[in-house]
């Protein structure tokens, strides 16, 4: 290929990109003007916090409690009820945060708790023990953690299961 012809190539490759940015930008929403409804649901401000502080922004427990429903793959409604009295613009109940009627609900706070027990008590005496522990360290998307089983090839490289006998050393 000639060099000429890799320059060219080059340069419209450029100019494609910079055509595609600029449409993309020209397509995107706008935000809305200051005193405008948003597309955003409105959330009041949070109430009935008993394990996180009582200073939290509506922004930032939202952002812990998707956090948390993402680590156990539920939605909100896993831990909050549903109120019949207030519809959402759905049609459906709206959700009352602040109950807690729903025993997931109890369970959180207890799981919140025992995770900022390890981190503080336990992983933080552990020297260079990585990452603190988190909704998903065992959790991992589902809501109740799955069991560990070790892979079969970990066996035959530490030694057999709990409760059998190791094999008997090579005659020599």
């Amino acid at each position: 290929m000639k060099l000429s012809s890799l320059k060219t190539s080059s340069l419209a490759v450029a100019l494609l990109s910079a055509a595609i940015a600029v449409t993309a930008m020209a397509q995107a929403p706008a935000t809305p003007p200051a005193g405008t409804p948003s597309a955003k649901p409105h959330f009041p401000p949070p109430k009935n916090l008993q394990v996180l502080p009582k200073t939290l922004t509506t922004e930032q427990v939202l952002g812990i409690m998707h956090t948390w429903a993402g680590s156990l793959g539920t939605g909100c409604d896993h831990c909050h009820a549903a109120d019949p009295n207030h519809m959402g613009p759905n049609g459906r109940p709206m959700l009352n945060f602040a109950d807690d009627s729903k025993p997931e609900k109890s369970t959180a706070r207890m799981m919140y708790k025992m995770v900022e027990d390890i981190n503080s008590n336990y992983i933080s005496m552990v020297d260079n023990s990585g990452q603190p522990v988190t909704c998903g360290t065992c959790h991992r998307g589902h809501v109740s953690p799955p069991p560990f089983v070790i892979p079969p090839e970990e066996h035959e490289h530490h030694g057999p299961p709990a409760g059998e006998k190791p094999p008997a050393p090579p005659a020599q």
